[in-house]
């Protein structure tokens, strides 16, 4: 479970939009990741400002990176990320389920089978 200190870290790493646009591109990309030269592309930044990003956003604990031949790929860190929103849900709604029903809708769209659809 994420403690405070954690979560601050981690939104202070992603309180800028290039770290913003990394994480989303590995996360829309799956945990097989990007090499570092696709994730550049896809964010549209320099192999230098990759980096400078990637290492703020791998010590925040929120994207892995590894070797592959000589390629670095990375991918998004779901333990952390999943725990980053559980952080900010945990004492949601109070007894009034309908203020979190919009993010926990959301979520279930994660939880499909390719080709599928949520249902709501």
């Amino acid at each position: 479970m994420i403690d405070e200190q954690q979560a601050v870290a981690a939104f202070a790493a992603l309180g800028q939009e290039n770290r913003l646009r990394i994480v989303r591109a590995l996360v829309t990309a799956g945990p097989d990741g990007l090499s570092a030269g696709a994730l550049a592309g896809e964010v549209g930044v320099s192999g230098t400002n990759l980096s400078f990003h990637t290492k703020e956003l791998s010590h925040a604990g929120l994207i892995r990176s590894r070797r592959d031949g000589r390629s670095i790929i990375y991918s998004a860190a779901y333990p952390a990320l999943s725990g980053l929103i559980e952080f900010l849900m945990r004492d949601c709604c109070q007894g009034r389920p309908e203020v979190c029903a919009p993010a926990v809708e959301a979520l279930a769209a994660c939880l499909c089978l390719p080709g599928e659809t949520a249902h709501a």
